[in-house]
């Protein structure tokens, strides 16, 4: 039961991450080399790049945080489901 409650801390922090990048999107230059930036970018870039690569585009808006986020909320019941 550890085990899967390890799973579910870890979707939900990428959850935080994932808003996190959204919120940098509003407020960070896109050339910032601070390294909190950088350690966000490249936990989340291996998610939202492939959503975003099949989303249509939509010009200034990005729908992939929200897509990933859905996703990983269907993936936390799923466990949730295995675990209990």
């Amino acid at each position: 039961m550890a085990g899967w409650n390890v799973i579910l801390t870890l979707l939900q922090i990428l959850q935080v991450l994932i808003l996190v990048r959204v919120v940098m999107s509003w407020l960070v230059s896109p050339a910032s080399r601070n390294p909190l930036v950088e350690f966000v970018r490249a936990v989340t870039d291996p998610i939202l790049r492939p959503i975003q690569s099949v989303l249509p585009n939509t010009g200034p808006l990005d729908l992939s945080p929200m897509v990933a986020i859905f996703a990983i909320y269907l993936l936390q019941g799923f466990v949730s489901r295995m675990a209990y």
